[in-house]
């Protein structure tokens, strides 16, 4: 079973790309760009302030390749930062209004084949997956941890 979820996942991780590259190309954003909305709406879902810093760590850039980044996204309305509440020092990653215009938009129509995929599994066997996508996210981020981070591919414009 180990084998047939591994190819799952890589038949997921195929069709996740083409989507993350068609919303790319159709919103203007280069893939490093869609990559940091990716972190910073998993952040903001999970109840995570992600500051630029933590966005650099996670994409394995450098600190100037994620102020550009992070400001062309502002300028451009994807993002906004705002104060931390608890720490005045620390500016917050936030989606901005524009963000998640772009993002309903392109994403609803998703959600719809998603949700119709999905409605005939029994909720026990949505519960298996949910589990099964946990694990097979922690094993993700372990074999990530353990690698170098890939800098030098932060070359503003080479996506």
């Amino acid at each position: 079973m180990e084998r047939v979820i591994s190819a799952d996942l890589r038949e997921l991780t195929s069709e996740s790309d083409w989507i993350s590259r068609a919303f790319a190309v159709r919103n203007n954003v280069s893939a490093n760009e869609f990559r940091a909305l990716l972190f910073v709406m998993i952040a903001e879902h999970s109840g995570v302030r992600m500051t630029a810093g933590d966005l650099r760590k996670n994409m394995g850039l450098s600190g100037a390749a994620i102020t550009y980044l992070v400001e062309r996204m502002a300028e451009n309305g994807h993002l906004r930062r705002e104060m931390d509440p608890t720490d005045r020092r620390k500016v917050i990653l936030r989606y901005g209004d524009h963000g998640w215009d772009v993002a309903r938009e392109f994403f609803t129509r998703l959600g719809e084949h998603t949700h119709a995929a999905l409605a005939d599994l029994p909720d026990e066997d949505l519960r298996a997956a949910h589990r099964t996508f946990g694990a097979l996210v922690a094993g993700m981020r372990a074999y990530r941890a353990e690698m170098p981070a890939p800098i030098g591919q932060d070359v503003v414009g080479q996506d």
